[in-house]
């Protein structure tokens, strides 16, 4: 109704007269829709007009915000146009069609009132009192059946004009591999940091409890190493914590790294695991990524050792060269230990193989006649000479 009324002001202050009762609200009509359209290109009815489109056509779909881009603009103005000039229309009609069944419907029941000239009534229902009574009916249902259609054609265009755009859909996708990036990356430092971390701390306990009669000291000895690997668990889980910020955007953190190893092969021996390692000098200068990356592999290696495997010896060989790191690991698998649990490759084995695609190397692992077999070449790009 306001831009009907703008309408009409334009309209008579340009001198125009429509000759017609009938032409002059039309026109006024055509000249509305370009002021609706103007005011369409605010953001904010976007976000208006999204949320009357949820509410009473229960449209699905339909962006919350405010328009963003000139696109979303351009389709936020091609619903406000149509929006508001079906709903004219229709209203239109509601205000109309109403007065007129009334009178159709009084010409066809008062037999004395229906020959009574009314302007707008054909001459051939001049004594016609069954067909004004028709006429009235369908004057009626076809408000009827033009509302409800026009709310489902309403509904359906709402998903199509008021939904994210394209270049919505794919901002949204990538914020949503970000989140799921930093998620998976989330639980493999969870689970290579702090599993480690259980998993040597569970086989010292079950040590100690064995020996606390018999070997005092040792006890006393896997008592340290507990009280330290968890210090050093709690500590690593404060850094992977930090990878989320408060407002959940992902943040870079620096992990332990190969210059770290011989901490971690010193712990892994003390809790009880036999392992010998061949190490080429020169790992610090490694780059940063492939090191971190590397550390993280050897450490689960080093776990599922000792989560399936037990106090068996493994061998470690790391080699260096020709643009290229190679870790091997080695262990026997005991005889008492389930088949299934030998060739298992759970979520620690998804997370080496996630490492490693993402540094573009090659994993083998499995069981073989010598026992548990995990090799890792990583490319190593630019590392010092």
């Amino acid at each position: 109704m306001p831009y009907y009324l703008v309408a009409e002001v334009v309209l008579r202050t340009a001198g125009f007269r429509g000759g017609s009762p009938v032409v002059e609200p039309f026109v006024a009509f055509g000249v509305a829709l370009p002021l609706v359209a103007l005011t369409a290109l605010f953001p904010v009815v976007r976000a208006l007009e999204g949320a009357a489109a949820r509410a009473l056509c229960g449209a699905d779909g339909i962006t919350a915000g405010p328009a963003r881009s000139w696109a979303a603009r351009g389709r936020t103005c091609a619903w406000f146009v149509l929006h508001a000039g079906v709903g004219a229309l229709v209203s239109g009609a509601t205000l109309a069609v109403p007065p007129a069944v009334v009178v159709l419907s009084a010409m066809a029941v008062l037999p004395d009132r229906r020959r009574w000239p009314v302007p707008w009534t054909p001459a051939a229902l001049s004594g016609r009192a069954w067909l004004a009574g028709c006429l009235a009916l369908a004057l009626l249902a076809l408000l009827v059946v033009a509302a409800a259609g026009a709310g489902a054609l309403l509904a359906r265009l709402a998903q199509v004009l008021l939904g994210p755009t394209a270049a919505e859909r794919l901002a949204d996708a990538e914020r949503r591999a970000v989140r799921l990036a930093a998620r998976n990356r989330l639980a493999r430092e969870l689970h290579d940091s702090v599993g480690h971390a259980l998993s040597a701390v569970t086989l010292q306990a079950t040590a100690a409890g064995r020996l606390l009669e018999r070997d005092p000291a040792y006890v006393r000895r896997a008592l340290t190493a507990i009280e330290e690997t968890t210090r050093r668990a709690v500590a690593e889980l404060d850094d992977v914590l930090g990878v989320l910020r408060e407002d959940g955007e992902a943040v870079a953190v620096a992990g332990p790294d190969l210059a770290a190893l011989p901490e971690l092969l010193e712990r892994t021996a003390a809790a009880g695991l036999r392992l010998r390692s061949a190490l080429p000098p020169g790992l610090d200068r490694l780059p940063p990524a492939v090191s971190r990356e590397a550390y993280r592999i050897v450490q689960e290696g080093l776990s599922n050792a000792l989560r399936h495997a037990g106090r068996v010896p493994v061998r470690l060989r790391i080699t260096a060269g020709n643009g290229e790191l190679g870790i091997e690991m080695t262990n026997p698998v005991p005889g008492n230990v389930p088949a299934g649990r030998r060739t298992g490759g759970g979520r620690g084995l998804r997370g080496v193989a996630e490492r490693v695609a993402v540094l573009g190397g090659h994993l083998a692992a499995g069981a073989d006649e010598d026992g548990w077999r995990l090799a890792v070449r990583l490319p190593v790009r630019g590392a010092a000479r």
